[in-house]
């Protein structure tokens, strides 16, 4: 399998291809996000690529990855809603808040097999809804320009603020021995690990970790829609490319304005035009579309009934409106 590619023999390598859309990726075991994205870009000859929503090295799940013009819109799916799939090792605390930290026992086997399914189920309820949550210091977050992780490799702790999240739903799976399992619904900003630890405490063992932790679900997108690498690796270029998803799917959930020539004309000049703002909310987003719902970008409603453009395709692709 190609999940560490060794790029030989450049000069046969065909041309990279300016292609767009949004490829719904199942990321591995034990590689970090960046690499799956080159990965899936070496398998696309794309010249331009990005993801969202970072998973760690040791998490899997799913991954969209955006190719050409749909990394302008990748941002939406940042603040979207995700789910997970967790183990959690109860009675144990890893430094790390996983498998590859130093651990250290909280709990007596006895204490963990008096737990119960239902009494779980009912600690886990307590957690649903807005609470506060301190960032683990193996997180990405920024302190003085360097992450947090930086400064937890060389044994320093820094003092991090809590803050709001929203959890929307835990349900508990199964119980077995001193593994937990859950599936976690969530808003953006949320640390499962962070979550993990806390639901130990609460349960009165000391403190739990992550054994395992699979993404299922960002906002509408599902895991049973992605693709592996290795059955991207098996395919021909034109079966991947049916894979892709048209770059205007991450804007779902906003309005879809269509506009005629002189009107996506202006837009497209940098030009605020007046429409009728009835329908649309002030400061609301709005998806901007050309006859036969051509996706040309994402405007907004600004007041005195003025629509602007947050984000434009870029100008090859209007070429049939100029």
């Amino acid at each position: 399998m190609m999940h560490a590619i060794a790029i030989q023999n450049k000069s046969i390598r065909p041309p990279k291809r300016h292609i767009s859309g949004v490829l719904l990726l199942d990321k591995p075991y034990g590689i970090s996000s960046n690499k799956a994205l080159q990965i899936a870009k070496y398998h696309y000859l794309a010249a331009k690529s990005g993801h969202t929503g970072t998973l760690d090295p040791l998490a899997t799940g799913l991954l969209p990855v955006c190719f050409g013009e749909a990394t302008k819109f990748s941002s939406v799916l940042l603040e979207s809603d995700k789910t997970y799939q967790a183990v959690l090792k109860l009675g144990v605390l890893s430094t790390t808040g996983d498998v590859e930290g130093e651990l250290e026992q909280t709990a007596s086997e006895e204490s963990l097999r008096n737990l119960s399914f239902s009494q779980c189920e009912q600690v886990l309820k307590g957690f649903v809804g807005k609470i506060m949550q301190t960032p683990p210091m193996y997180s990405a977050l920024k302190h003085q320009g360097k992450p947090l992780y930086t400064y937890a490799r060389e044994g320093k702790a820094v003092k991090r603020q809590a803050r709001e999240i929203n959890i929307y739903q835990i349900r508990v799976d199964s119980l077995e021995d001193s593994e937990l399992q859950i599936t976690v619904t969530c808003g953006t900003g949320t640390y499962i690990r962070t979550l993990a630890e806390d639901i130990g405490k609460a349960l009165g063992v000391g403190g739990a970790y992550l054994i395992k932790l699979c993404r299922t679900a960002i906002d509408c997108f599902d895991l049973s829609q992605a693709k592996t690498l290795s059955i991207l690796e098996e395919m021909t270029l034109t079966e991947r490319d049916r894979c892709l998803l048209p770059v205007d799917c991450f804007l779902h959930h906003y309005p879809a304005l269509m506009l005629d020539k002189i009107t996506a004309l202006d837009l497209i000049q940098g030009r605020a035009v007046s429409i009728n703002t009835q329908n649309y909310p002030e400061e609301s987003f709005v998806r901007l579309y050309h006859k036969q719902q051509v996706f040309i970008g994402l405007g907004q409603i600004k007041k005195g009934q003025q629509l602007i453009v947050k984000r434009l395709l870029a100008n090859s692709s209007l070429l049939d409106i100029v």
